[in-house]
């Protein structure tokens, strides 16, 4: 008989991401997103049927998503998807837009004052941003496999003492919509904010910190029935953000987002309501509670 007041907290993202040195064959990327798209949905899937207490049919789909080659087949997709030749690094762009500024930050960074980064799903010690010297890094992923990449849920991150703990930019690239729930989704978002420096002396830099890299499947924002970009923004600004970089390819939207923490509103309710209606739409939602 199903457990119905069984209630077991659901983590942001379910496994760890693979070890850069570990370098897979490579695949189609049509194989790549199938097996990508293929995961997501069993474990959207199985998130909803263990909030509802349901453990059999969670069991049922674990053992559907091991069958079809389970976590290792997605780490072997999602580290090819992230290579080089698909696209490469996501903060390259985020580099690229910090690029009139870097000479600032690497002064500072010789100067002992260097900037903290906080990168939620860490996939590489290596990265464009990690390699740029402009950064004091802290790297977390829910699993890690990998020396430099703390194990540790960002929902579960103790909260900043004082300044010297918080950050003064987050990147959430391509984690926002792995959590499985919207909820989720907008706690997460909720979040971001306790976690970012208030106040800067960077007169050369003041537009662009404290800020968060967010990036996205672009279809969770062209093509779904409750999310669109003026939704996204109403939410965000809710939270005292407002969008400085913006960039859209035909399978990612990158964003960066600048916190105001002196203009931080009355946040707002944001419910699972449809702004575009369409059979071949998706179900991307974030709900702000």
């Amino acid at each position: 008989m199903t457990n119905k007041s069984y209630r077991p907290k659901l983590k942001l993202l379910s496994h760890s991401r693979p070890l850069v040195a570990n370098r897979p064959s490579s695949i189609s990327r049509k194989a790549t997103r199938a097996l990508i798209r293929a995961h997501h949905v069993l474990e959207k899937r199985k998130a909803k049927a263990l909030a509802a207490g349901d453990l059999a049919t969670a069991e049922a789909l674990s053992q559907q998503s091991s069958a079809q080659g389970g976590i290792q087949n997605y780490q072997q997709a999602s580290l090819i998807g992230q290579s080089n030749s698909r696209g490469g690094d996501s903060s390259k762009l985020l580099m690229e837009w910090l690029m009139p500024v870097l000479p600032g930050l690497k002064d500072k960074a010789t100067k002992g004052q260097c900037l903290r980064m906080l990168e939620v799903g860490a996939l590489s010690t290596t990265n464009t941003c990690s390699r740029s010297c402009a950064f004091e890094m802290t790297r977390i992923d829910l699993n890690s496999q990998a020396k430099g990449i703390e194990q540790q849920d960002f929902m579960d991150r103790e909260p900043p003492a004082d300044q010297g703990d918080t950050f003064d930019i987050i990147s959430l690239s391509l984690v926002l919509n792995y959590v499985p729930d919207p909820v989720g989704r907008g706690e997460m978002l909720r979040r971001t904010v306790t976690f970012l420096r208030k106040g800067h002396d960077l007169e050369f830099a003041k537009d662009l910190f404290p800020s968060l890299f967010l990036v996205l499947p672009a279809p969770c924002v062209t093509n779904s029935r409750y999310l669109d970009e003026a939704k996204l923004s109403e939410i965000m600004e809710s939270l005292g953000y407002a969008m400085v970089k913006r960039k859209l390819t035909n399978k990612l939207v990158y964003y960066l987002w600048v916190l105001n923490h002196d203009q931080i509103p009355k946040v707002k309710n944001f419910k699972k309501v449809e702004v575009k209606p369409g059979k071949s739409r998706n179900n991307f939602a974030i709900v702000l509670q």
